[in-house]
């Protein structure tokens, strides 16, 4: 039924030109680990059978390193190494019937929406006007009338089966053409065959026949194709939100002063744009010039406007809000943020996990094995009492109701429903099969600064300055983007002057320098600011006048809105909470402290992080590794599943199998949820459609069903399973109530210190 995605015929027109070489090559990106992608639509891609004939014939391919198809974007990603030509593979898909395109046509979509609406609008008429002739003669009807309802019944069906299923009939035809199978082989013949057989029938004036059947497979078998296909673009209006939130281009400051309007594909890393106030920003940059305020909502989830001045990084997507920026472009668009987030929502469905590599391996047999089913029921009943009519007739109903659609529906449509429902909680998901094995997870291991804390010190204890010196040390810290110099700028108290320096200079490591009516005023490490009045081995964060210490601050990270009521449901559903991090002792303390770990590890290299990992994975646990930095990308590579948060330095992101938006850290918990309700309706939809075949085959082989019941067990089947997919839509996560956000401002009293 909907195993196949829906349309794919219509927009597999082929091509008169395939994309190769440079083409490839221009549309492929580097994955920073010496292979480098390309993405391909694939219209004609619409069932298990054909992802493993693209999947086989693409790895067959020389240089070829990696293929994956996306079912519910047609698309299929194809890896190779960097340095080398792109492969051919265009003509490898080409040559077994799938020829590919650069780019997805929206506007053929439509089109499929529209031709699936029709067809099934005239096979629900023909199927109801068929039915109704059909009751006559289940009444009683013989002789000529019979005949005469029979014949009305063809002349009905004909034009319908020709208009409604040439779905079926182009999709088998362009199989067969390239000597492959797929779903669509043996619905075209079942369809076929039950209306021929009714034919015959008709001709000899037999007392059956089954126009009805075949019109109300068809009928059904479109609904759920429809379905199928509003699901799952449903699912992916996330993803086109966001494609449609990227501006078109920019205007780019040359070097003679010049402004040019350029498409966002060519805008190239160092080039200068001007973004006026209401336009996105195009691709991932940094201020070099201008103040204004950024909706980052799309980034973080915070409807509140951040601040930006020269210097702050800002990501594409992001809205400009209230004045001009000059920024320098750090990225092409194909690896900014936004455009990150876009690949992770497609490919979140494109996971095979041990569930779906099942599935699509029943599926990808279906189709012989099906054939031989209903074959060999053929010739079992001629054996037996050598009817050829009834012979045929079971093996109608057999080659109808063993489509395995809700088996191959079972795993993808959760998949697509459950990425939709964490996109709306915040959370990306990067591989399908990160869902399956964050289900799995039994033990959450955290780093501590920028995870379960912020990573933004903030100023403490600013009421107890007298508010003078904190105007002087803010004026001084407003010249440096060292995290103190911002913490004690952002608390600059207010209704007080801000004192003007002559002049002011940066120490890297030391602190600030600046002059104002003759007297030198220092604000950095104490032993540096006032070395005759520092005690020995001090290390804090003073202001001095001429070398005399005038005022004293002290810092504290902030935890993570969440954070403590995150890891108490974690530990409570999932398992014991760890803290490995490469800070010190006392700030780890601090935090664990705070948030009810108790098992805590400081001062940790990148390799003791992965070592400690190795351990608990060989005592049996299965990790969800949750952090952000750079030294925590071999331990999010190592576990068995991972997260981290989109402030994550970009190595650690990619690492990841997930991503979570805001900055509370309710989504790990949400996220978990989520999970496990997937698991379990993956399995229940792999139960359904087991049983399904279990009881419906050996009935149809034994003679017990028509081809009519036949094709309504077979769309009833589908459609349970689509039903049950639904239910995670709907129901919250099972952790998302306990999960409250805690208040941002929430701060520890331990000192910051490096990681």
């Amino acid at each position: 039924m909907s195993c196949c995605a829906p349309g794919a015929e219509v927009l597999g027109t082929p091509s008169a030109t395939l994309p190769e070489g440079e083409e490839l090559l221009l549309a492929s990106r580097s994955l920073g680990n010496g292979e480098r992608q390309v993405e391909l639509a694939v219209p004609d891609v619409h069932c298990g059978a054909c992802i493993h004939a693209v999947e086989t014939a693409l790895r067959r391919v020389e240089g070829v390193t990696g293929a994956r198809v996306n079912l519910s974007t047609r698309r299929v990603a194809v890896r190779w190494r960097e340095g080398l030509a792109p492969p051919p593979v265009a003509a490898a898909l080409a040559a077994i019937g799938y020829p590919p395109h650069l780019f997805e046509d929206e506007a053929g979509r439509d089109r499929t929406l529209s031709e699936l609406l029709r067809a099934v609008a005239v096979a629900g008429f023909a199927a109801g006007n068929v039915m109704l002739l059909s009751v006559s003669v289940w009444s009683g009807a013989e002789g000529a009338t019979r005949d005469l309802f029979h014949w009305i019944s063809a002349l009905i069906a004909l034009p319908a089966l020709v208009f409604a299923g040439r779905i079926y009939y182009r999709s088998a035809f362009n199989a067969l053409r390239h000597g492959r199978m797929n779903m669509d082989v043996p619905i075209a013949i079942g369809v076929s065959l039950a209306y021929a057989m009714s034919l015959y029938e008709t001709l000899t004036h037999g007392a059956h026949a089954y126009f009805d059947a075949s019109v109300s497979l068809l009928f059904f078998l479109l609904i759920g194709r429809t379905l199928d296909h509003v699901m799952r673009d449903r699912a992916r209006a996330a993803v086109r939100g966001l494609s449609r939130l990227m501006p078109r281009g920019a205007v780019v400051l040359a070097a003679d002063g010049g402004r040019d309007y350029r498409p966002v594909e060519t805008i190239e890393p160092g080039m200068r744009l001007l973004i006026a106030a209401g336009e996105r920003i195009p691709v991932d940059a940094r201020v070099i010039a201008g103040t204004s305020d950024l909706d980052c909502a799309l980034v973080t989830g915070e409807s509140r406007p951040q601040p930006v001045e020269p210097g702050a990084a800002v990501r594409a997507g992001t809205l400009n809000l209230s004045g001009p920026l000059t920024l320098e472009a750090e990225r092409p668009a194909s690896a900014s943020f936004l455009a990150e987030m876009v690949r992770m929502m497609e490919a979140a469905e494109g996971g095979r996990a041990r569930y779906r590599r099942i599935a699509e391996r029943v599926s990808a047999l279906y189709a012989p094995v099906v054939h031989l089913t209903a074959f060999v029921t053929f010739l079992g009943w001629m054996a037996v009492d050598g009817d050829w009519h009834k012979a045929i007739t079971v093996a109608i109903a057999v080659l109808i109701i063993t489509c395995p659609c809700a088996l191959g529906l079972a795993v993808p449509i959760v998949q697509v429903v459950a990425a939709r429902r964490l996109f709306e909680n915040g959370v990306m998901v990067k591989d399908g099969a990160g869902l399956e094995r964050l289900a799995e997870a039994d033990a959450v291991v955290f780093d501590k600064t920028g995870t379960l804390t912020l990573g933004r010190p903030r100023l403490v204890g600013a009421e107890a300055l007298a508010p003078e010196l904190h105007a002087i040390a803010s004026a001084l810290a407003a010249h440096s983007r060292h995290p103190l110099s911002e913490a004690i700028a952002e608390a600059a108290p207010r209704g007080v002057a801000t004192p003007v320096f002559e002049t002011v200079a940066e120490h890297p490591g030391l602190g600030l320098e600046g002059r104002m009516d003759g007297r030198l005023w220092r604000l950095g490490r104490a032993a540096w600011a006032a070395p005759t009045e520092a005690a020995e081995g001090e290390d804090g964060t003073v202001l001095a006048e001429d070398g005399v210490v005038r005022a004293r601050f002290h810092f504290a990270d902030a935890l993570r809105p969440g954070a403590r009521e995150a890891v108490a449901t974690l530990a409570r559903t999932v398992g014991p909470v760890t803290m490995l991090s490469g800070d010190a002792e006392p700030a780890c303390r601090a935090v664990a402290a705070a948030l009810g770990i108790a098992d805590v590890a400081a001062r940790l290299m990148p390799g003791d992080k992965v070592a400690r990992l190795a351990a608990m994975a060989a005592g049996g646990r299965k990790v969800l590794m949750v952090g952000d930095g750079l030294n925590d990308a071999p331990a999010l590579g190592a576990a068995h599943v991972s997260m981290a948060p989109a402030t994550a330095a970009d190595i650690g992101r990619n690492a990841a199998d997930f991503v979570f938006l805001r900055d509370s850290l309710a989504a790990v918990p949400v996220a978990r949820a989520i999970a496990r309700r997937a698991g379990r309706l993956i399995r229940q939809n792999l139960a359904l459609a087991i049983v399904y075949n279990v009881i419906a085959v050996p009935i149809a082989i034994l003679g017990h069903v028509t081809p009519l019941v036949a094709a309504i067990a077979m769309s009833a089947s589908s459609l349970l399973v689509i039903g049950n997919a639904l239910r995670l839509a709907g129901g919250p996560g099972e952790a998302a109530a306990p999960v409250a956000p805690a208040p941002r401002r929430n701060t520890l009293s331990a000192p910051v210190t490096a990681r």
